[in-house]
């Protein structure tokens, strides 16, 4: 494939997944990404015929004329595209597959100084939301998502969504063929990474908490009325039972982080003697 060949398939890739593109000649003059990477490839073919000064200086103008900072040798497949770029950055041993999308703020970075692969490896169509960081030689599988300021330190499978800092797995897609995810881009691209129906995983685990808290205290309360229970058989007076089943409680039932509408936990009722 020639120069002009895989430049028109770059400024396509940008018009099946930027609805705001309307025209090829606009693409190819205003989206810095297309201009990072047409620099990149410049950059790479002089790091690898050892010109490695000219490469690093060429990088540097593109970063200049970009915001967009890529070593000149990371290796890049086809059909990337780099929305808005200002301050996305890629590592020098960073490996990125086909047809894969990167929003501004993203960095694809080392976590040690040593020699030796150090960045992350992109599989093909792996999205990564704004502001998010890949950080050390791990590996996103194929059409990963990640999560706008997530921070990814450790290895996701295929078709993974993470979320968080550190990034933790929230959902998992199944495998399918090509033709199904044509299909699927044309129908609906999730930009930036995040899918509608999203779960928020903090406000998950503290849903469970507060239910688990919630049968805990109904359990507590039939205890309670057992025990009363048998305090009366034995004949106790009533002034030295344990507790009293009537004090009300704050209610758990409504307290749903994960819905915006929902009220805060009302305080209890006080309790009168």
């Amino acid at each position: 494939m020639n120069f002009w060949q895989r430049l028109r398939e770059d400024i396509d890739s940008v018009f099946d997944r930027d609805p705001a593109a309307r025209s090829r000649f606009e693409i190819l003059l205003t989206y810095p990404g297309i201009h990072a990477v047409l620099w990149h490839r410049l950059a790479h073919r002089l790091w690898h015929w050892r010109i490695k000064l000219i490469a690093r200086m060429v990088a540097n103008a593109s970063r200049w004329l970009t915001g967009i900072e890529i070593h000149p040798a990371a290796r890049i497949g086809r059909r990337l595209f780099i929305d808005h770029g200002m301050g996305v950055v890629i590592g020098e041993t960073a490996e990125i597959g086909d047809d894969c999308t990167l929003y501004h703020g993203v960095t694809l970075g080392g976590t040690q100084w040593s020699s030796g692969k150090r960045h992350p490896t992109l599989g093909n169509g792996v999205v990564v939301g704004a502001g998010a960081k890949v950080l050390g030689p791990i590996t996103l599988g194929d059409g990963a998502r990640i999560g706008s300021n997530a921070v990814v330190l450790k290895d996701a499978p295929a078709g993974a969504t993470l979320v968080g800092i550190p990034a933790r797995v929230v959902g998992q897609t199944l495998p399918i063929s090509p033709q199904q995810a044509r299909i699927a881009e044309k129908l609906g691209f999730d930009a930036y990474g995040v899918a509608r129906d999203m779960p928020d995983p903090v406000a998950e685990v503290i849903d469970r908490l507060l239910s688990h808290v919630q049968a805990g205290e109904e359990r507590l309360a039939e205890l309670l009325t057992v025990v009363r229970a048998l305090q009366a058989a034995h004949g106790t007076p009533p002034e030295q039972w344990v507790g009293d089943p009537d004090t009300h409680l704050p209610s758990l039932s409504d307290c749903q982080l994960s819905r915006s509408s929902s009220p805060p936990c009302a305080p209890a009722p006080p309790t009168s003697e």
